[in-house]
């Protein structure tokens, strides 16, 4: 179904053609049919909205709620909208799925732990869990950087920062893998794992509880900081910190999985720009380092399609109405490659400049996590050039094949090659 005829037919959406570049699409779309309903492969119709003027506008429009609630059908009800098993492990209640005041609130409790200043403190322990992963296939010679580098760093990461104990940390590396694999398959091995997930936390938060000292220390992890203030009068119930755990791990983990890989091969798929890149290094500039990774986050960025909103009253887009109770779902991809903002978007320019992308989002519900995604992504790609300078792809990319799924656009699989490089055991 679409909103209305066009003279040329609308290409196919959400084959594994379309997965493997989308792009060509999204111009199409953003020419043609800027505000798009169309049927997902679930079965829901939403709108696709591709235009940047139209996305950024959407993004922070209070009538495109994040309740479920307002959908004027029960599809989230039945596991076709949101995060599989959410809804049955109790888990609703998190900042992807309410709208002001109490997402004001819950965000106000966990914003501290992003601040710039807080970040800046956890770059040593990034830092060491990058050497720590390259060092594990340094001297093979050949890895998939998707498994052995990009999915288990995030990870570890959140989990240090949510303060879950190092000894239970592979138990989540296995559920947020199972999460990985099947993005794009049958939802229920996704639920499985979030029920699983769900169990250990009720029970991390209870012995967090029971263990909590009277005064914080400073650099007390989040999920404590979460429980003091529910017991200090901030009105947030153990199935609220649960769900703010949740989504922390779960939106924190794959979206630094996905800039990682996508941001990687990018660069072994443009060997000037990678070059240029890894002069600046080699030269201690990190300036190109921090202009590259916005760029990388715009040009094939981790987060396709940014979450499910609903209209709670009509709303007009690009001259298109929009029913009270449709979802619409952004495209931040198709956005970020618009001719309209972005100068020659197609070419990757590391060093571009006026780069407000929105491969974050925008508004109330931009991304919280930011600045810890970017600090692991310019940790990551930064020690990866340095430490394997000649790293090339060991497969031709029309090989490569992205994970399934609606919201996250990543790889499945990185492989590469590079001279063996000796790493000497401490």
């Amino acid at each position: 179904m679409t909103d209305r005829p066009h003279a040329q037919p609308v290409p196919d959406l959400f084959t594994w053609e379309f997965a493997a570049d989308p792009y060509p699409t999204y111009a199409w779309l953003r020419e043609n049919s800027p505000v798009h309903r169309t049927t997902l492969p679930s079965g829901v119709e939403a709108w696709l909205v591709t235009r940047y003027a139209d996305a950024r506008q959407a993004l922070a429009d209070p009538r495109l709620s994040k309740n479920p609630a307002h959908h004027d059908e029960p599809a989230h009800a039945k596991g076709k909208t949101g995060i599989p098993g959410e809804r049955g492990a109790d888990l609703m209640t998190h900042l992807l799925n309410i709208d002001p005041p109490d997402h004001t609130r819950l965000r106000r409790l966990v914003s501290k732990a992003f601040t710039p200043r807080r970040v800046a403190q956890f770059a040593p322990r990034v830092q060491e869990l990058a050497d720590h992963l390259i060092d594990g296939f340094a001297g093979r010679g050949e890895a998939d950087l998707i498994h052995e580098y990009a999915f288990p760093l995030p990870i570890y990461a959140i989990c240090d920062l949510l303060g879950v104990p190092r000894e239970d940390q592979d138990d989540f590396r296995d559920w947020a893998g199972m999460m990985i694999r099947h993005g794009g398959g049958p939802r229920g091995g996704v639920a499985r794992s979030v029920k699983k997930m769900r169990g250990y936390l009720a029970d991390l938060i209870h012995r967090k509880r029971a263990a909590l000292p009277a005064e914080p220390d400073p650099g007390e992890d989040l999920i404590s900081g979460l429980i003091r203030a529910s017991d200090h009068g901030e009105h947030l119930t153990e199935n609220e910190a649960a769900a703010m755990a949740f989504i922390l791990l779960f939106a924190g983990f794959e979206t630094t999985v996905n800039l990682i890989g996508n941001g990687t091969f990018a660069l072994l798929t443009h060997p000037e720009e990678r070059a240029r890149l890894q002069t600046a290094l080699a030269a201690g500039d990190r300036g190109l380092l921090a202009t590259g990774v916005e760029e990388l986050l715009r040009f094939d960025g981790p987060v396709e399609l940014a979450t499910w909103r609903y209209a709670t009253r009509p709303v007009t887009l690009a001259g298109q109405q929009i029913s009270a109770g449709d979802p619409v779902l952004v495209v931040l991809a198709a956005a970020d490659r618009d001719p309209a903002r972005f100068a020659d978007p197609d070419t990757l320019d590391l060093a571009r400049r006026d780069n407000q992308h929105l491969g974050y989002g925008h508004g109330i519900h931009y991304c919280l996590g930011a600045p810890l995604a970017r600090l692991e992504g310019q940790v990551a790609l930064a020690t990866l050039l340095t430490r394997l300078p000649d790293l090339r792809l060991a497969t031709d990319p029309a090989e490569l094949r992205r994970r399934g799924g609606l919201i996250m656009r990543g790889l499945r699989t990185l492989p590469v090659s590079y001279t063996p490089v000796s790493v000497e055991r401490k």
